[in-house]
């Protein structure tokens, strides 16, 4: 069993009570627009860590974390990536793999809005996207989301409200 923090689009602001929402993760997740590499050395340095690049980060961003990032973890094959588009309207670059290496979860940031839901036509996957839990952009609720990954199952999923924008 693993607790894991989701957070994307902080593009270069990481508020303070990340640290107490996700005291009791074991991993932190972060869906791309990080914004400065010095987001994810004080992640880093708080919990393990695992990212991708967004499209406004810088060189210095992408240098420490991919584009994508696919992994086995309890028994869950992951999928995280920054523009993934949404059930069913996918991005076009990443539709054809999902259809066909469909991850058991696909993770991914960019459109600010927070969405959880099953996608029944891509291998009943489930699609996250933890919202923006930066000030940049049209959101107006700061969102991330907390979970447990649990041989094969994602429970405990919950909606973390960092304030508004």
């Amino acid at each position: 069993m693993i607790r894991i923090g989701l957070l994307s689009d902080t593009h270069g602001f990481l508020d303070p009570q990340i640290f107490t929402h996700f005291a009791q993760c074991d991993e932190i997740w972060h869906a791309g627009d990080v914004g400065s590499v010095k987001i994810i050395d004080e992640l880093k340095a708080f919990k393990p860590f695992r990212g991708v690049y967004g499209n406004i980060d810088d060189k210095a961003v992408a240098y420490e974390c991919p584009e994508n990032q696919r992994f086995e973890l309890e028994g869950l094959s992951i999928w995280m990536t920054h523009i993934g588009g949404t059930p069913p309207r996918y991005n076009p670059i990443v539709r054809p793999n999902l259809l066909m290496h469909p991850p058991d979860v696909f993770i991914c940031g960019h459109s600010h809005i927070l969405k959880v839901t099953r996608d029944p036509k891509i291998n009943n996957l489930l699609f996250i996207n933890p919202g923006a839990a930066g000030k940049h952009g049209f959101h107006s609720v700061r969102t991330c989301l907390r979970f447990t990954l649990d041989v094969g199952r994602v429970t405990d999923m919950e909606v973390i409200e960092l304030g508004t924008r």
